[in-house]
């Protein structure tokens, strides 16, 4: 069996069963897990299923989330990190998500939950207009096709008119010296407009982020309620964001 011929196989089992280990499909196609493992990784590439931990998992809309697998969203840390935010969330919230790949890691855990999104995330959105319980409000402006988002001064106005009670949002570096950081104005605008409206900020870090300082310096640390972070990320490190007065909860 050649690699299509598998590709198609096991596109067709996860869309019957949702996810499936490695060892799952290397029973139904009848190959070694080797050669699941490296069409999985292939497959994925191409936007066509999510990677996990282990083996894979169906997703809603192969167009619009195919960006996962290159963000390294599937890692295990971030699935930690994306569960445990979700406990946050409680039935009626309204929540800010914001287009971070961890954040939008959060979507497989908030689908049991009646609540509101507002997001600038194409990828979220896909994820999410289906679930009955969820009434999204997609924020307007200009679209960043790389980051499939919406960003722009139209997008920070329409923020503005919504308060949310909480906002889950990503950052490209964390430190005690420089507080939150990002690689460009055109998210980190957005990122502001979001903390400035909503009760509580939710930041989701993985540690590989954490005493990294990147381009724009936008936040400083007190504008952040908690910081939901791995248990990989370097305790020193964590311990002068502690000492900076943020709380941390670590994902396990």
């Amino acid at each position: 069996m050649n690699f299509q011929e598998r590709k198609k196989k096991i596109l067709a089992a996860l869309d019957n069963a949702e996810s499936l280990t490695v060892f799952e499909l290397a029973e139904i196609l009848e190959a070694s897990p080797a050669t699941i493992r490296r069409d999985l990784g292939d497959i994925a590439e191409e936007g066509l299923l999510i990677r996990t931990h282990g083996g894979a998992m169906k997703i809603e809309n192969p167009v619009l989330t195919g960006f996962s697998e290159k963000s390294g969203v599937n890692n295990p840390a971030k699935e930690q990190i994306a569960e445990k935010a979700t406990s946050y969330v409680q039935d009626g919230d309204i929540v800010f998500l914001d287009c971070g790949s961890t954040v939008f890691q959060m979507c497989r855990f908030l689908k049991k939950k009646s609540i509101r999104v507002i997001t600038n995330s194409l990828p979220v959105l896909a994820e999410l207009i289906d679930v009955p319980s969820i009434q999204i409000n997609l924020i307007g402006g200009e679209l960043n096709k790389a980051r499939k988002a919406i960003h722009g001064d139209k997008a920070v106005q329409h923020i503005n008119g919504y308060h949310a009670h909480k906002a889950f949002i990503g950052v490209d570096g964390l430190s005690a010296e420089n507080g939150l950081t990002a690689h460009s104005e055109y998210e980190s605008t957005i990122t502001n407009a979001f903390i400035r409206n909503a009760g509580q900020v939710m930041l989701l870090c993985d540690g590989s982020k954490i005493g990294r300082d990147s381009y724009v310096k936008f936040a400083e640390l007190s504008a952040v309620h908690t910081l939901i972070t791995d248990a990989g990320a370097d305790a020193e490190k964590v311990a002068a964001l502690q000492q900076g007065g943020l709380n941390v909860d670590i994902a396990s």
